[in-house]
């Protein structure tokens, strides 16, 4: 049986690059590497947008908060990330599609200049690749427990050095193209392993299973826990969710190129603002399907906490009910998909970063002009250059412990308000003028930095105190606010640019 599991892990593997190769075709040009010379089908890049944003731990960890104390918040959360890209959508977005840009720091230039749009860009690389890297790492965890109970031993770097080689064979020849066809396949192959284990638990606990995990709060969505404290330490409190949720999706959406390159390849505005909304309508049916298993798996388990089934952690529980709990072939599939989670958001990783490399730092300080082939060569090379840097990086926390993961975690929090303040300074503070965005930005992050690593609330739990750090949604509000009023104060020792309402459709793309 391991060995038709096994069989069946390999020729999806063998078939996602061999798939990915072929809907991507030859790459003619820099723009068809980098937004599919502005031709992909909105659903596509629907699907990849939430491939892109969806990791191995998401999986796994959706589920296993469900079967804990998080209920369906993971819900509540979606619901701000849903209104944080309307707003995306219907702001920023234009701005991108007018100018023709393969970049979202491209409007920065046409802004502020090219300076403040290598800062940004440089700025995106390397959280990419700390955020990217330590995620590769933590995707080998629960695979290399999976591929064990199928009798085959594989240590953390040799399965980092595979999935990387799997995943940059199609990024590198196909580009865009084949990450966004392969990431909606690998999302369909998740979201179905997530239905068939729903379909198996319900026919396990019945009707009498759904009602008791009613009556436990396993359905419950939205926690109404008004308590100052909560709300800035939770992330599934009511007013964090929605609100903070909303503008953390406002940067992680309208601001970081890994999602906006996808947005760019869409065919119109049009298609671009479709996908990009529903993109967070899938990623709520996504986290209830998740959160659904989980809640069914807490019926089927008896109401067993993780220790109690031998089990070090809530993340476990998903994969041990693929492994233990479903037909052979069926878990193979599952597994399959699981590692089509990691392979997505790393080709999604690997694309953006070349293309924000070229587009934003070599291209814009290049002392001559570049021609396209001479872009398109240098896209290829840099999608190796941040394939190697990044499989060393993830090998290089095989005998770390999780602190560092988590701290990985948090590197959004650092930067997302200072690229979401930006283009929110572009567009508010018309007398604004690159230095004061540069100064912004610079102070931004310092001031991130300090809130993130020291300030500590106070908050009791289980009748114990202890300290927790200010909720991810809330960091983005507090950057955000810092980049704005920095660069509004400094703004005002100078004269209003000549140019403050730059034209998109001047860009050069």
């Amino acid at each position: 049986m391991n060995a038709l599991n096994l069989a069946v892990i390999v020729l999806y593997l063998v078939t996602v690059a061999w798939i990915g190769l072929r809907l991507s075709g030859k790459q003619k040009s820099s723009t068809d590497y980098f937004v599919g010379e502005g031709r992909m089908p909105w659903w596509t890049v629907c699907f990849s947008v939430v491939a892109t944003e969806t990791s191995v731990l998401t999986v796994i960890s959706v589920p296993g908060g469900a079967y804990t104390d998080q209920g369906f918040g993971n819900v509540e959360l979606a619901m701000g990330y849903i209104i944080g890209r309307t707003v995306v959508a219907a702001v920023l977005i234009p701005l991108y599609k007018r100018g023709g840009f393969v970049s979202a720091y491209q409007y920065l230039e046409l802004r502020f200049g090219r300076y403040l749009q290598g800062v940004a860009s440089v700025t995106f690389v390397f959280t990419r690749l700390l955020a990217e890297g330590v995620r590769l790492f933590a995707s080998a965890i629960p695979i290399k427990l999976l591929l064990s109970e199928f009798g085959l031993t594989i240590g953390y770097d040799a399965i980092i050095v595979a999935l990387t080689l799997l995943t940059v064979v199609y990024t590198y020849l196909g580009g865009i193209k084949a990450v966004i066809w392969t990431d909606a396949l690998q999302m369909g192959l998740y979201l179905t392993g997530a239905i068939i284990a729903i379909c198996v638990l319900s026919g396990h606990v019945g009707a009498t299973g759904y009602s008791n995990a009613l009556h436990a709060g396993k359905f419950r969505v939205f926690d109404t826990d008004f308590g100052l404290a909560h709300i800035l330490t939770s992330s599934f409190a009511l007013p964090t969710a929605i609100l903070g949720g909303a503008i953390f999706a406002m940067a992680s959406h309208g601001s970081d190129q890994l999602i906006v390159q996808r947005i760019l390849a869409t065919r119109s505005l049009r298609d671009s603002q479709r996908a990009m909304i529903a993109s967070g309508v899938f990623v709520a049916v996504q986290f209830a399907a998740f959160s659904l298993v989980g809640a069914l798996l807490w019926s089927y388990n008896g109401g067993k906490t993780p220790k109690q089934l031998g089990l070090s952690s809530a993340d476990g529980l998903y994969p041990d009910f693929i492994l233990h709990g479903l037909p052979v072939v069926i878990s193979g599939l599952l597994v399959a998909g699981i590692l089509g989670a990691a392979m997505g958001s790393l080709s999604s990783a690997l694309n953006s970063m070349a293309n924000s490399t070229v587009a934003d730092i070599i291209r814009s300080f290049s002392t001559r002009v570049l021609s396209d082939e001479a872009m398109l060569r240098l896209a290829r090379v840099m999608t190796l250059v941040w394939a190697v840097l990044m499989a060393l990086f993830a090998m290089g926390f095989s005998a770390t412990t999780g602190n560092v993961y988590l701290t990985a975690l948090t590197i959004a929090g650092y930067t997302y308000g200072a690229l979401l303040g930006a283009f929110l300074l572009g567009r508010l503070v018309k007398g604004a003028n690159q230095f004061d965005a540069i100064v912004a930005f610079v102070v931004t992050v310092a001031v991130m930095t300090f809130v993130v690593r020291v300030i500590k609330i106070d908050v009791t739990v289980a009748g114990q105190v202890t300290e927790k750090g200010i909720a991810a949604q809330w960091l983005v509000p507090i950057g955000v606010f810092v980049t704005l009023v920095v660069g509004g104060v400094t703004s005002r020792f100078h004269p209003a640019p000549a140019d403050s309402e730059p034209d998109p459709a001047q860009a050069v793309a």
